[in-house]
């Protein structure tokens, strides 16, 4: 198995990125990682491995660069080689933790949309109290969604769980206001009915406040509401860490307490870490392609490459075009 990663994508590339690449070839025994980048950069980092693979790109594509056009125009960038490679089936997934929108730029243009979808998915595994966590798409490839596209989401979001993440009839949830069935805008009111019919388990609507209490496996809406629930999540979590640590440091006595409880503090940290879980997948394409948080360590990189490995050991793509062609998406 082949591993496509972008060499150059991410805060802190090359570095962590070739470090987390190699922290996965010695995991695993069955994959090769192709890493996409300027080799001058990337030399000093690089060490030979049997199973690491360098190919030479002459352009990045940056932060502040405009998706589309970026994906058209430098056609020696190394994500664009890299979604290329997958493609044409050189690779048989791709890992980046660059520019988000030339990712998914990358993915509908080169890589291509399994037959059937309307629109790819952006969906992280974010965590819950009890550890399982839980999938949530769509976080920002869509801002607007019909009725439609929630229900493909969720069909994609429940293979996932089921192969992936190893849940049986994993349970399945709309984002709304409230739990009750007629509850919601036009969009929800029409997909609860749409979601009722997929082949998942539908467990009804949940509500935002019970997202990390492990309220439904996999959680759908559109990917402006997605993409404002993460961030919410996100600051709310660095803030509280923030706090903590300043509660901790106001006096001799808070300090020995964080003394006695830091082993504590530093478990329920990595549990809230969603990068312990992989990347944000692209759901819909015709292979997987994984989105790592643009400030991942190696770590991160290695969670990411496991997470692509897992979906191309189950054949995800391939479970998800299957199961569409026998919905009626009329």
């Amino acid at each position: 198995m082949i591993i496509a990663l972008d060499g150059m994508g991410g805060d802190n590339a090359p570095r962590e990125i070739i470090e987390g690449a190699y922290k996965s070839v010695m995991e695993f025994d069955d994959i090769h990682i192709h890493i996409y980048g300027d080799e001058a950069k990337m030399g000093p980092f690089l060490k030979e491995h049997e199973r690491i693979t360098v190919i030479h790109c002459t352009e990045k594509i940056e932060s502040e660069d405009e998706p589309v056009r970026a994906i058209r125009r430098k056609k020696d960038a190394s994500m664009v080689k890299m979604a290329q490679a997958v493609k044409e089936g050189s690779a048989h997934a791709c890992v980046s933790a660059g520019n988000t929108g030339a990712l998914m730029a990358a993915g509908l243009f080169i890589v291509g949309r399994i037959d059937g979808i309307d629109r790819p998915a952006l969906s992280p595994t974010l965590p819950t109290v009890d550890g399982q966590g839980f999938v949530f798409l769509d976080v920002g490839a869509n801002a607007d969604a019909k009725p439609l596209h929630l229900q493909q989401y969720a069909i994609m979001g429940s293979i996932y769980a089921e192969k992936v993440r190893g849940i049986s009839k994993p349970r399945v949830g709309l984002l709304n206001i409230g739990t009750e069935e007629g509850k919601g805008n036009e969009l929800t009111k029409a997909a609860y009915q749409l979601l009722a019919e997929a082949p998942i388990h539908f467990v009804g609507n949940v509500e935002s406040r019970e997202l990390l209490n492990g309220v439904a496996d996999v959680v759908v809406t559109d990917g402006f509401t997605g993409n404002m629930a993460l961030k919410t999540i996100e600051g709310t979590a660095s803030s509280f860490f923030t706090m903590l640590k300043e509660v901790y440091g106001a006096s001799l006595k808070s300090k020995l307490s964080a003394a006695l409880v830091k082993d504590d503090l530093r478990g329920l940290k990595k549990k809230m870490d969603y990068t312990e879980y992989g990347g944000a997948g692209l759901f819909g394409l015709n292979s997987p392609v994984i989105k790592a948080h643009g400030s991942s360590n190696a770590n991160a990189i290695y969670n990411a490459v496991r997470q692509a490995r897992t979906m191309v050991e189950y054949d995800v793509c391939e479970t998800i075009r299957q199961t569409v062609g026998k919905v009626d998406m009329g």
